[in-house]
This record gives structure tokens, sequence and C-alpha cells, in this order.
């Protein structure tokens, strides 16, 4: 039976960040929360529409949600994705993909350069949420939280390793603890502020004021991606998570998820194409 295979970016790794944790013969997958919000969205969709996730036309796979650009290999679909910009420089496995929607007009070029063609849809999968879930839905029966802070995977690995986390009181949420905690987490927030992109996209995405902290870890290309990608040319990250917090969000999000909706990929299984308006 033909499948659609989801592509998200979850490798194994070291059970410990111990030199000598390499040498084992143990892994565990990295279950950064951003990037399993690919299939989440994807099987939402399916739902929302009524289509069955066995009716795939053909196997292919589908790329939606991250900075996942890199993983894509000749032929694939991508939906929203964009680029890295650690991985600006190197060698792509393809020449030809079927591209529906990006993150945002800096992976759109990236793709230009390379000959390939991308609609001038934009926006990030994460900010259907919103569209997809309701907030209190979402929250469940998570106290308020005045704030959340959310760093980067990497930017977290450099925090243990100075000394640096933020504490759990202060409103720390791991970016690794289980998927659907993350969430309801920063639906249950008044502020949501870190460098993990995909916390500022679903906080963005339920009207939650969100403010973006600098990364010592990941270069610009993805976020000024992602806020190009939404109609703002300028954004303002602060410093620190407390600095964050002085500013709070964000002007709120003015962007409509309708074309980023419709381009959904629904004929891979089988379903019409819809024509964005």
């Amino acid at each position: 039976m033909p499948k659609i295979e989801v592509v998200h970016w979850n490798p194994r790794r070291p059970i410990s960040e111990s030199p000598w944790a390499r040498f084992l013969p143990f892994r565990r997958r990295v279950d950064n929360f951003g990037d399993l919000l690919g299939p989440m969205i994807v099987a939402r969709m399916l739902k929302r529409e009524g289509i069955d996730s066995s009716s795939a036309v053909e196997p292919r796979r589908l790329l939606a949600v991250g900075s996942i650009l890199r993983l894509a290999r000749e032929g694939d679909t991508l939906w929203g994705v964009g680029a890295n910009g650690k991985s600006l420089k190197d060698r792509f496995e393809f020449t030809n993909l079927d591209v529906r929607a990006v993150r945002g007009p800096l992976t759109r070029d990236f793709l230009a350069r390379r000959g390939i063609t991308a609609p001038e849809i934009y926006g990030d999968p994460g900010l259907l949420i919103g569209a997809l879930w309701t907030r209190e839905e979402l929250r469940g029966d998570v106290q308020a939280r005045p704030v959340t802070i959310i760093p980067n995977l990497n930017d977290l690995r450099r925090m243990r390793a100075v000394g640096t986390v933020p504490a759990v009181e202060d409103g720390l949420v791991e970016p690794t603890q289980p998927v659907r905690d993350v969430i309801r987490a920063i639906a249950a927030s008044d502020l949501v502020v870190g460098s993990s992109l995909h916390a500022v996209v679903i906080a963005e995405s339920l009207g939650i004021p969100a403010r973006l902290v600098v990364s010592d870890s990941e270069p610009e290309f993805k976020y000024r991606d992602y806020y190009e990608g939404s109609g703002r040319s300028s954004f303002a990250p602060a410093a620190t998570a407390a600095q964050a917090i002085a500013m709070g969000g964000e002007p709120p999000l003015d962007w409509d998820p309708t074309p980023l909706l419709a381009s959904f990929p629904r004929d891979l299984w089988g379903r019409a194409k819809q024509v964005s308006r």
C-alpha cells in the first residue's frame, strides 16, 4: 500500500553529553519539539478534511515544518519548510522539487538560485496551529503561566555548559520535553520568549505575545525567513530572556493562513488541488 512519509529531523544522539558517551552503543532520539510538529500538523490537516491517511496515490516524501531543506531528495514535496543558515553552502542532493509553499522569501530565493521554482506562498505550517486547534484544547488543565522561556536546543546545551540555564521557577520549558507538554505550556502563557523559533511561531499562531531572544548557536537566516514570510520586514530580538520579558511581545501578527492552507498537498492522497486566491 502506498504511503506518504512525512520527513522530519529527529536523529539518535548519545545518551549523555559527556565525552565518554559517544563510545557507548546506546542512543536516544533528540525529540526537539519543533521538529516533531510536521507529522502532527499533517495528520490534523488530513483529519480536518476527512482524508484517509492510507489513501496515498503513490509512495512519496513530504517535508513539512522545520529548517530541513537539506533533507530533501529528488522529487520530494515541500510544504512550508525552510533552509537552515548553517547549511547554505552544503551540497544538496536534488535538482527538482515539488514546492507548494516555503517558510519565507529567503528560502524561496535560495531555491531560485538553484533553478528550482517555488510559489510566493509563505508561512511556517506551525502558524496553522491556531487555525487547527483552539487555545483551550491545547492548554488543557495547565495553570496560567505569566511567562514561558524556551531556548533553542543548541543554546540550551551551551547554557548547561556554562551554568546559565534559566530556572523552571522563572518559566523555563526545555524544548525536548514531550511535544504536547511544550505546546500546553505555550498555550497557558501570557508571554513566550526564547531562541526556539517554534516557540515563537506557536505562540503567535495562538495570539500570545512572543519575543525572540538572539541565538548564540543559530544563524539569523531562519528567523528572518520566518518573520518576512509572515509579513514583517523587521523584528527586534532581545539579547537575553530578561530583556525579552521587559520588552514584551512583538506587535501582533497580521497574517492570512488561507494561502498556506490551500497549498496543502492533499493531491498526494488523491484529493484535488485547491487554487489559492
